[in-house]
This record gives structure tokens, C-alpha cells and sequence, in this order.
């Protein structure tokens, strides 16, 4: 049968103060009430009944008629909205949490998010992978193939069976990753005995312990708390029809035979990418074996699940229920239902806040990485049409003060409730990646509005209103000041605050890298190429600081660059994303390539990489799978 498929001139993005939700208009009044925009028509790839323009001649004058069609995509808040893919591992979560708490799912929505993810199957084995360019993998394959299930789709159609077929070959569902099987669980498709522990009594760690869960990665502690706490509370939905039928679809033996507690650590090869080691194996072995069975008193269990609820409500309470990403907002959601029912107050502004996180286009419905880029896209848009030379043209000034007046609402002008408790970094003075709302601090995203906010405000036309005062100004260098870890470097969400021997304790097996912050070229750069913006507008302002820290970080850059004049990134095309960064910082500390040895390594790096038409490709390492990706056409 032929996929349905929506009508596409119904879907409208909302843009309310940089929340972004989706909405399919289903009456004719409600279509002429809400004309779609051009900006709606682009993301949709729909026509967008521009007019050609002028064949160009040189760069600017192609930057120029970029931007004519661009700033048509401009929303009405003054930001620009995108499509922020890739993970294919977000949606399961999102999807099994609605079902298991039988929560509607739009007639719309359910149509489009199948439309993706058909569209998104390997093209030769009918698998998922991590991500939308990778190998299938049971964690890919066994979670959206759950979700087309959910969704209604035949498991005797044919894409299906392909799929299946895939999986086990790689020997079933419980050859995934933890995540994996945590989600199966909930879904009561397997036993939890196949879960390893995730135990919310390491929350009761004195905050002194090397391992206490506070000195993890913002992402691993915030997606360990409600984990930790649906696990201790065991919770699984009713068995029903369709979880009986997904038993016999996703295993590879009947569910009745299957020795639970001696899948816990099987694994496909497609899926470890960051093995479990010998030490995570034995604490493994002993909460199980143990302390769960012999050790854990009931008061402690309890003491432990009301601390981690507290977290939880903090962190709901802190971003106004946005949470930190889509994985613990999905968790969050369903930590409140199992806590509170259905009909609580908090269960309710999960289910308003989640939709933030889908995004529309051609080929369906998927789940972004976060709820948008809005500050991270409007600060760069800013930077870009400065380079251009644009902030100077009348003609765009209108559009540059809307996207000003956007960047000052987002500034986030209060720290968060109970912060030192809830173990949260310092965020008044700062920007996050998307919006005000979500409330969390990011070292880059800090940067580049900072530098976008002093592009316009102090740009010699006057042509810009000066919306933040200077208090606001300085308050943000305030909080870059608090991001340097020891080595000089900068991390993303707050200081490094573990030892990265704390990688030995990673379960997460998909993932490597990400029990603790690390080092970045690229937040390093961003930090540094503000602050010294910020001083030639502001140079008596810490003054002393600023350097010392500039200093601490363009030598930090100086060690992190390779033999072969390179940097590693982590945020962007690596390579090419790390040098472009990187170089700045050199800048900043006054090395070019006449005077500057390590400059003309990295230089001839590029060079040397540079294709025939003149660009560059994307060379850059996917860290999910391991493998080097070389594009064989420039990209941009």
C-alpha cells in the first residue's frame, strides 16, 4: 500500500519568543486565518514563489542574493529557525513514552515521523543506525522498527521484514546497547534482568567521592536521574497485543526462554563502539548479585528515589519543563507519570513543552537534538553579514535590530532555583543554544552572541538601538570567565569537574567521551575571540583576568594542534570546523602566517586537502561508528 502523506501547505512553525512548535491546520478557516510563510514553504520544500535573481559575478555580490532569499526565513521573534537532525535515536524515547502513558499521538505527526524514518532506512539492508549516515545497528534498527509498530505500520510490509531480518542477523534486540534495553523494558517487551543497574543510590555519594554523579557530563547526569529512578522503581507497562507481538518480532527466541540475567552485557559489534570494561563489569556484578539482593535497605532505596525526584522536579522547574535535551525530557515525562499519574500538573507541561523538539520537512517528522538553534543561528547570522559588510547597508538594518531584540529577550537574567544543590553552573548573564527557556548556559553560545549583541550595538553607523546596558555586557563575561578548565581549555556546559578515568565507568557503550567535559578547540576559541572583542570595547574591565585567561587558552590551543597542523573538533566538520576555530585564537594572540610556524602548518593542512573545484569536503570522524568519512564533492 502507498505511504499516506500529509498535506504540506497545512503544517505552520510557531515562533513564540524563540519556542518552536509544529502545528497541522486541519480546517479551511484555520488556513486562511494562518497564511504559511515563506519560511514554513522552505523548510517544508515546498516552492517558495521567490523571484530569480540577478546572475552574479563575484563572492559578495552571491553573498548578497544569499541573503536576499535568507533574510525572507528571518521569524517573527528576529531569530532564524532549522532542522537540527541526525541522531536517529532520539525519536524511540519520545514515542515509547507516549504510548506507555497512553497519550494520543496526532493523526498527522504519527503519519509523518513513519514517513522518516522509511525514508531514513539503510538503502541496502532496511536497518537504522545512530545516526541518519551510518550502518544499521540494533539500537537504530530495534528502536525505530519499535516505533513504526507503535505507529500502526504492518510488520508484513515488506520494509519491515527487511528490517527484521536485519536485526537478527545481528542477533535481536538484546544484543543492544543499555538504552536499548532500558526502553524495552519500560515497553515490558523485555524483562529488566537483562538492564544493567543504574542506581539512583550513587546520588547519596558524599559530593568528595570521585565518582559522585555531580562531576559527571551535564547530558550523563541529567539522563541518569530519571533513568536511575524508573529503574529502581522497576515500572513497566501492561502487557498487551502489541508488546506481546513485539516480543516475538525484536528476539530471536521465544521471551519465555531467554535467560535474562545472561544478557545484560551481550552486545553487537555494530553497537560497541566504547566497550564495557572489567571494573563496570564487577560493579555491575555486585549491585546485582549483592548489594541489590542482600545489602540495599528499603530506607535507603526510598531516601535514594526522593532525592532523584528532587533532581528531577529542579531540572523540570529550572527550564521551565524544556529540560536539557530530548533523551531526559522523554524520561522526565515519564518519571512524573509513574510519580504523579496522568493527570498531575507536571505530567501535562511535559506533554505542552515536548513538541518543541519535532521538526517538519520533505521527508517527514523527526526529533532534533535540542528544542532548536534559535540564539546559536541569529549570533552567527549577525557575524556573517558583518564580514559581508551588510550591517553597514540601511537596507538590512531593520532586519539586524529585529534579530538584536531577539538575542537581548534570550539573554538568561537569573540563576537557577536551589543552583548549588541541583549542581547546576552559573547562568545569569548568559545565552544557551536555543532559547532563554531551556536555561542553560553554553560556553560558545555565550560567545557568539556576545560578539553579535557588540557587533550592532557599538557598530561606528549607530544605526542599532543599544538594548543591553553595559551591567548585561559585563555579565556575560562574567560567566565566560567561569568556564576555563585547568589545562586552559574550555568545555561546553560548565567545567571540567571529574577525572576522565571516570570513562571507565561509561555504560552507555554507543557513546565514547562523555562521562565528563573535555577540552574544545572550538568553545575555546569562541570564548577567546570574545573576550578580546569584548576588551577593545571594554579594556579596563577585569582586565588582568582577561588576559591571563586568554593566555591560558591560546597555549592550551598551541598543545592540542597536531603533527600534521590539525586540530580534532568535536562540534562541527572536525577538522575543518577545529582549524577554522583554532586559527582564530592565534590570531587573537598575534600569529599569522608570516610570523608563525605553527600557522603555516595548519595552512598547509588545508591546502593540501583542498579539492579540484576549490572547496573543501567534510573530513571529519563519526564518533558513533569509528569510521573516517572523506566526501568526494566540496561542502560549505
Amino acid at each position: 500500500a502507498k505511504d499516506q502523506k500529509t498535506d504540506y501547505s497545512r503544517w505552520r512553525l510557531k515562533d513564540d519568543r524563540g519556542v518552536q512548535t509544529w502545528h497541522y491546520l486541519e480546517t479551511e478557516d484555520e488556513v486562511r486565518a494562518w497564511p504559511q510563510s515563506t519560511a514554513d514553504k522552505w523548510y517544508l520544500g515546498l516552492d517558495t514563489e521567490q523571484p530569480d535573481l540577478p546572475p552574479v559575478r563575484t563572492p559578495l555580490e552571491c553573498a548578497a542574493n544569499g541573503l536576499e532569499f535568507y533574510s525572507k526565513l528571518q521569524q517573527p521573534p528576529g531569530n532564524w529557525a532549522c532542522e537540527y537532525g541526525g541522531p536517529m535515536f532520539l525519536m524511540p524515547g519520545l514515542v515509547v513514552t507516549w504510548y506507555v502513558t497512553e497519550t494520543p499521538i496526532p493523526g498527522p505527526w504519527a503519519i509523518e515521523i513513519k514517513n522518516y524514518l522509511f525514508a531514513r532506512a539503510h538503502p541496502e539492508d532496511g536497518g537504522w543506525s545512530l545516526h541518519t549516515d551510518g550502518d544499521s545497528s540494533v539500537f537504530g534498527t530495534a528502536m525505530n522498527y519499535t516505533v513504526l509498530r507503535i505507529l500502526g505500520a504492518d510488520p508484513d510490509d515488506p520494509r519491515l521484514v527487511k528490517a527484521r531480518q536485519t536485526l537478527w542477523k545481528m542477533g535481536g534486540a538484546l544484543n543492544g546497547p543499555h538504552w536499548t534495553k532500558f526502553w524495552l523494558a519500560v515497553l515490558n517487551v523485555i524483562h529488566w534482568d537483562a538492564v544493567n543497574p543504574t542506581p539512583p543510590e550513587l546520588w547519596l555519594l558524599p559530593d568528595w567521592v570521585p565518582i559522585a554523579p555531580w562531576r559527571w557530563w551535564i547530558h550523563m547526569r541529567q539522563v541518569f536521574t530519571p533513568m536511575s529512578y524508573i529503574y529502581s522503581r522497576r515500572w513497566q507497562y501492561p502487557l498487551n497485543d502489541l508488546t506481546r507481538q513485539l516480543r516475538s518480532e525484536l528476539l530471536t527466541q521465544p521471551y519465555e526462554t531467554v535467560n535474562w540475567d545472561s544478557r545484560r552485557n551481550t552486545i553487537s559489534a555494530a553497537d560497541d563502539y566504547h566497550s564495557k570494561t572489567w571494573i563496570l563489569k564487577l560493579l555491575f556484578w555486585l549491585i546485582v548479585w549483592v548489594w541489590t539482593p542482600l545489602l540495599r535497605p528499603n530506607w535507603m532505596k526510598k531516601r535514594a528515589e526522593d532525592w532523584v525526584w528532587w533532581l528531577i522536579c529542579e531540572e523540570d522547574e529550572n527550564t521551565s519543563y524544556s529540560n536539557l535535551g530530548p533523551v531526559n525530557a522523554a524520561m522526565n515525562t515519564l518519571a512524573c507519570y509513574v510519580k504523579l499519574g496522568p493527570d498531575s500538573t507536571p505530567f501535562r507541561e511535559h506533554l505542552k513543552t515536548l513538541p518543541e523538539f519535532l521538526w517538519v520537512k520533505n521527508e517527514g517528522m523527526l526529533m532534533n537534538g535540542t528544542n532548536g538553534v534559535q540564539v546559536w543561528d541569529t549570533a552567527f547570522t549577525i557575524q556573517a553579514l558583518h564580514d559581508c559588510g551588510f550591517t553597514s547597508n540601511p537596507k538590512y538594518a531593520p532586519m539586524l535590530t529585529k534579530a538584536l531584540s531577539f538575542l537581548e529577550d534570550q539573554q538568561i537574567r537569573d540563576e537557577p532555583r536551589n543552583r548549588a544543590k541541583c549542581y547546576r553552573h552559573t547562568r545569569a548573564g548568559a545565552w544557551g543554544f536555543s532559547n532563554r527557556k531551556q536555561g542553560y548556559t553554553v560556553s560558545d553560545c555565550v560567545s557568539e552572541a556576545l560578539k553579535a549583541v557588540l557587533i550592532l550595538q557599538t557598530h561606528p553607523s549607530r544605526t542599532f538601538p543599544t538594548l543591553l546596558s553595559d551591567s548585561r555586557i559585563t555579565a556575560a563575561v562574567d560567566v565566560l570567565l567561569t568556564m576555563q578548565n585547568a589545562s586552559g581549555g574550555c568545555a561546553s556546559y560548565e567545567p571540567q569537574r571529574g577525572s576522565e578515568l571516570l570513562e571507565y565507568l561509561n555504560a552507555a557503550e554507543v557513546f565514547g567521551r562523555i562521562m565528563v567535559e573535555y577540552d574544545y578547540p572550538e568553545c575555546t576559541t569562541a570564548v577567546v575571540t570574545a573576550l578580546h572583542m569584548f576588551q577593545t570595547h571594554y579594556p579596563s574591565y577585569r582586565a588582568a583576568e582577561i588576559a591571563a585567561f586568554k593566555s591560558r587558552a591560546v597555549e592550551y590551543i598551541r598543545r592540542a594542534q597536531r603533527k600534521d597542523g590539525s586540530w580534532y573538533g568535536s562540534w562541527g566538520i572536525c577538522f575543518c570546523y577545529a582549524g577554522w576555530f583554532a586559527l582564530e585564537s592565534l590570531a587573537c594572540a598575534g600569529e599569522s602566517y608570516d610570523n608563525s610556524e605553527r600557522v603555516r602548518r595548519a595552512c598547509g593542512f588545508f591546502l593540501d586537502r583542498q579539492m579540484e573545484d576549490g572547496g573543501w569536503g567534510e573530513t571529519y570522524r563519526a564518533c558513533e561508528t569509528g569510521v573516517w568519512h572523506n566526501s568526494e564533492t566540496s561542502q560549505v
